[in-house]
């Protein structure tokens, strides 16, 4: 297992990357995934939270990211070369360039597992 976090610049970005994973239609022609990753779509994370006062009214309200948040746990296996090269596995096709970097867990974890462990 290998734990990737992405922001898109949209959700409908993110959501084409997803389909390109694959997808098959059942005989309602409703679609589901037809690969083994585990993909959850955060949304506009939360950057900053809001400030309330006393009375818990808000007095600053939350300041929201303005990019389309997803985490995956990938299902993904290193390779050997027909000489006996390894080749790590590395992200999907149009995947790395919205990959973020985190220096901790962030705000969100598959089960509790550690992204710092597990990260591509």
């Amino acid at each position: 297992m290998r734990i990737a976090k992405y922001e898109f610049d949209s959700r409908e970005v993110a959501e084409s990357k997803i389909k390109g994973l694959g997808v098959s239609e059942d005989e309602d022609g409703n679609e589901y995934p037809s690969h083994n990753h585990c993909i959850v779509k955060l949304g506009h994370i939360v950057l900053e939270a809001a400030e309330l006062d006393e009375e818990g009214e808000e007095t600053k309200a939350p300041v929201l990211s303005d990019k389309f948040h997803v985490d995956v746990s990938w299902k993904l296996e290193d390779t050997y070369s027909e000489d006996g090269e390894l080749i790590k596995a590395d992200h999907p096709y149009g995947w790395k360039s919205a990959h973020v970097d985190l220096d901790s867990n962030g705000v969100h974890s598959f089960y509790g597992v550690d992204y710092l462990k597990h990260k591509f």
